[in-house]
């Protein structure tokens, strides 16, 4: 069974992905990483081809994605918002939503629009309402929702790996 992580960009998913790797073994995977290699700077794709196109290529990589076992899967911000993503995913894997407030996700992420389209000249306002849009799909598609706020990336997974029951390897 594959681990999904989910959630606004800044929720963690990255770090928390890698951390359960790290814990538990698994290989893991970045969407986002894996478009790049694929397909080149994401912020360029966004530039030259559109978000449509963009979200296009994501689709295509989470289904090559879906099919692995055992491994930690780290989304992109508004991978899931397509239900065909989610959809593949839950074939082989549970879908956990990284929850943040506002606050956080904008202390976390607020300053890295050159890297994230989306929040290229980002404001506290921007990234709300990307939030209130985003949230109930996040909610919805996942299988458990983690509370990120104040939390360290080692306690955020050693929660995650409370609901599967998993143990550390290390």
């Amino acid at each position: 069974m594959n681990i999904v992580l989910c959630g606004m960009m800044g929720a963690g998913k990255t770090s928390v992905g890698i951390r359960l790797s790290q814990m538990t073994g698994r290989r893991w995977y970045d969407t986002d990483d894996l478009i790049t290699q694929k397909y080149g700077k994401i912020s360029n794709i966004f530039e030259f081809y559109g978000e449509e196109r963009f979200r296009q290529m994501e689709t295509e990589i989470v289904h090559h994605m879906a099919q692995e076992e055992d491994s930690i899967i780290s989304t992109g911000g508004g991978c899931v918002l397509r239900m065909e993503n989610c959809i593949a995913f839950k074939e082989r894997g549970k879908i956990v939503f990284l929850e943040a407030d506002l606050d956080e996700l904008f202390r976390r992420a607020g300053h890295t629009g050159d890297e994230r389209p989306l929040l290229k000249n980002t404001t506290k306002e921007k990234m709300q309402n990307l939030l209130e849009q985003r949230a109930p799909i996040y909610r919805a598609c996942a299988d458990y929702t983690v509370n990120t706020n104040g939390k360290s990336v080692d306690e955020v997974a050693e929660e995650i790996l409370g609901l599967f029951g998993i143990r550390r390897e290390n």
